[in-house]
């Protein structure tokens, strides 16, 4: 079951032993429904604070090498995209749209029960190419510079190479080789964002299974508060304390 749908059931299930200790103060005296009715702001609180404001993900793949690691602890602004009613996600205040570059964490398409992170590349009415590796936005090429200055592990690098992407607004580095790679283009559909894990040849993303409806976005990614991964070689203060860019 999902985590906001069981902290939705306890939040309610407190209120209310809260609010019959209330009403039945003088005939009630019950230390369970004390007990447990006595922690419904704390409940609460979690619950708003996780629901439209910021919500802490780990990391469980490599898709987003070299910007997120493999144990990565990250929190998501909540309110970057609109403000979302929990389990529905429906929007009942607006804010801004994402924009290109930005990190998003989002209900993946095929299966909205699964949160996926990805970088938007590609916006509503947009037209992509990829060629030989290269990107491509409304005829604007996302050019590359190589980077040797990055230290990753072997395990994380594998045969891959780091360059430094900038779409002309931010730049960020991503991981590709030297493999081919199928070109394509694509125009992508109104209220929809085309993303790509910086990991360009280690991702499941739009390539695969197409764009982003707007309707599934969860936030936008901006810190890493902690690290933990004991099969790594990367220690918590190499990790902790980085912006996401």
């Amino acid at each position: 079951m999902d985590f906001t749908i069981i902290l939705l059931i306890f939040t309610f299930l407190s209120g209310l032993l809260l609010l019959i200790a209330k009403i039945y103060s003088n005939k009630i005296n019950n230390n369970f429904i004390d007990f447990f009715g006595s922690f419904f702001p704390i409940l609460l609180f979690v619950l708003v604070f996780r629901s439209f404001i910021i919500e802490p993900y780990r990391i469980p793949s490599g898709s987003m090498i070299p910007t997120l690691l493999i144990g990565d602890f990250i929190l998501v602004n909540k309110y970057e995209y609109g403000i979302r009613i929990p389990v529905t996600n429906h929007v009942v205040i607006n804010n801004r749209k994402p924009e290109r570059g930005d990190v998003i964490v989002f209900q993946y398409p095929q299966d909205r029960r699964i949160n996926y992170i990805k970088r938007v590349i590609a916006l509503p009415g947009d037209f992509i190419e990829y060629l030989d590796k290269i990107v491509y936005v409304n005829g604007v090429k996302y050019t590359h510079k190589d980077v040797s200055n990055l230290s990753l592990s072997a395990s994380d690098l594998t045969d891959n190479q780091i360059f430094n992407e900038n779409n002309g607004l931010v730049n960020y580095n991503i991981l590709k080789n030297k493999e081919m790679s199928q070109s394509f283009s694509y125009k992508v559909p109104d209220n929809t964002y085309f993303v790509l894990g910086d990991n360009r040849d280690n991702s499941n993303d739009s390539r695969y299974w197409g764009p982003v409806p707007e309707e599934n976005l969860i936030g936008k990614a901006f810190f890493i508060w902690m690290y933990w991964n004991p099969d790594s070689s990367y220690s918590l203060l190499n990790r902790i304390g980085l912006s996401i860019k």
